[in-house]
């Protein structure tokens, strides 16, 4: 099968070259440090048994692609969690559709949107990066890719699913409503990692909106959007609502701040901003962003409180943080 780098044109190549010359002075001073590797970040309390089976990879001395596909797959295969994977809850038809993207050191990239019944998109996303000149699949498509590479076709509506489906929709039989900030939305998982070798990977992964609009996609298979790695610099995730983590270019902007030469929290409070900025119904949202430099250095922001993030790494231990946020507890 060809590689997708072979499709990669010069003009991309240039554009990455003269963006890569805007580095700032801080960031070069910063490559001084000692850098603490390997370290991995997730969003939420899931991301806890996420960061487990990833550092095993890791302190493995194990490459960060690998440890970043093999945390999420956790929590896309935990029935518990009702925003990931396996009991995630449906769309507004009672389908459950997945959306997931994986990104690599060297700038590869793959992902599936509105997927049913693959109990792992990431794994297949990664596929489309590694098997596929193309980076994004979607719907029978993307399904019809997964099973003929191996994967198999599951259920998964829960009966816990299905019985919240059956709640929303008995309450809402004409509309999709607003909903709670931090609750039935939001919990996306992203995970960051650099691993021993200082090489940077991230994957995100979702079941969405719950009670969306059949066919929509939020930003959490975008790249740029909710999943961004550039090798020199550092990668970023974002979680909430996709809509206006995807007007902001939220996880490239956040890794164009570290650029600039803002830590990883300060890049994630000012892409915050940003998306402030830009939605005028912020205040009834909920993003949040998580960002891992070059030196391993982590940080979070969001715009309300409520928003917690994982970390591990060998000083620390796998421990939990809560993120900043833009609207005071």
């Amino acid at each position: 099968m060809i590689s997708r780098r072979h499709f990669i044109g010069s003009g991309a190549a240039v554009a990455a070259g003269s963006i890569a010359t805007s580095k700032s002075s801080s960031i070069a001073n910063a490559s001084h440090a000692e850098p603490n590797r390997p370290v991995v970040i997730s969003t939420w309390k899931h991301g806890l048994a996420a960061n487990d089976a990833a550092w095993k990879v890791l302190s493995a001395g194990g490459r960060a692609l690998d440890a970043v596909e093999t945390g999420v797959r956790v929590t896309e295969s935990d029935p518990s969690v009702s925003s990931v994977g396996i009991g995630g809850w449906p769309d507004a038809s009672g389908v459950v559709t997945l959306d997931a993207c994986i990104m690599d050191e060297k700038g590869d990239c793959g992902s599936v949107a509105a997927i049913e019944d693959i109990e792992n998109p990431i794994s297949v996303a990664r596929m489309v990066m590694e098997k596929t000149p193309h980076v994004m699949l979607v719907g029978k498509g993307a399904q019809l890719f997964a099973v003929e590479n191996g994967m198999q076709k599951k259920n998964l509506l829960t009966e816990n699913a299905k019985a919240e489906y059956e709640k929303w929709k008995s309450s809402h039989p004409d509309a999709i409503k607003s909903r709670t900030i931090n609750i039935e939305n939001h919990d996306t998982i992203g995970m960051l990692a650099i691993d021993s070798n200082g090489n940077l990977s991230g994957a995100c992964t979702t079941s969405g909106m719950a009670w969306k609009l059949p066919g929509r996609v939020g930003d959490s298979p975008i790249i740029g959007a909710g999943l961004y790695v550039d090798n020199e610099v550092g990668a970023a995730t974002a979680t909430g609502v996709g809509e206006a983590v995807i007007r902001a270019v939220g996880s490239f902007l956040v890794v164009e701040l570290m650029r600039q030469g803002n830590s990883p929290e300060d890049a994630c409070r000012l892409a915050t901003q940003r998306v402030i900025d830009k939605t005028p119904d912020w205040k009834q949202i909920q993003v949040g962003f998580i960002a891992i430099d070059k030196q391993g250095r982590t940080g979070g922001f969001c715009i309300q409180p409520g928003f917690d993030y994982a970390v591990y790494d060998e000083a620390g231990g796998n421990r939990m943080f809560d993120g900043k946020s833009h609207v005071a507890k």
